[in-house]
């Protein structure tokens, strides 16, 4: 499947109410293993995407992803906001002249992630939560439970990268911050697309 424009505006419009929503509970998050201010940093991308939506109404989905890249990338500090920014900006490369497949959207989003963090899966960071699940994707299924297994894989992993890898065998037990906002973003997607199975 494709998403058109309609469903790629409702998925992202979607992710910044749970951002909102949810800003404590990332900060609460990053208290443990980082600098406790996840949260706070991606309330602020929230806010700057929803402007700019308000300000010029993206027109396909190439600008929209790229609209909400240059927000993030803009107002949201730490490594998520390259992280974040680097994902939606490829992957408005990759729909510019033609939609692709969603599974193959999110891998594309996935391998921006990897290069820009130079990061892989089981490092505890984002890339654990999008990797998995763009997996799943290509296997044809997404479900909320593949969301939340691949989010709680994180928990007893020991931190390799970031701030929280300052931690070492401590930063186990923890969920990643990053993880969490992106578990976000995918629920969002499948409250969009429905569920797989």
């Amino acid at each position: 499947m494709k998403l058109e424009l309609a469903q790629a505006r409702k998925w992202i419009d979607l992710f910044v109410e749970k951002i909102e929503a949810n800003k404590s509970e990332l900060n609460e998050l990053d208290t443990a293993i980082g600098d406790g201010d996840h949260g706070t940093n991606m309330d602020r991308g929230a806010k700057a995407i929803a402007d700019s939506f308000e300000k010029k109404n993206p027109e396909n989905v190439s600008d929209l992803y790229k609209a909400t890249a240059f927000a993030m990338i803009q107002k949201v500090g730490g490594a998520s906001g390259p992280l974040y920014g680097t994902a939606l900006l490829d992957m408005s490369k990759a729909v510019k002249s033609e939609n692709i497949e969603l599974a193959d959207l999110i891998q594309v989003g996935a391998d921006g992630i990897k290069r820009r963090g130079e990061s892989d899966v089981g490092m505890k960071t984002m890339i654990d939560v999008w990797q998995p699940l763009a997996d799943d994707l290509k296997s044809g299924h997404l479900t909320h439970s593949d969301v939340k297994s691949a989010l709680n894989s994180t928990k007893d992993m020991v931190a390799t990268k970031g701030r929280a890898s300052y931690l070492e065998e401590k930063s186990k037990g923890h969920l990643d911050p990053g993880s969490q906002s992106s578990a976000y973003l995918f629920d969002s997607l499948i409250e969009v697309i429905g569920e797989n199975s």
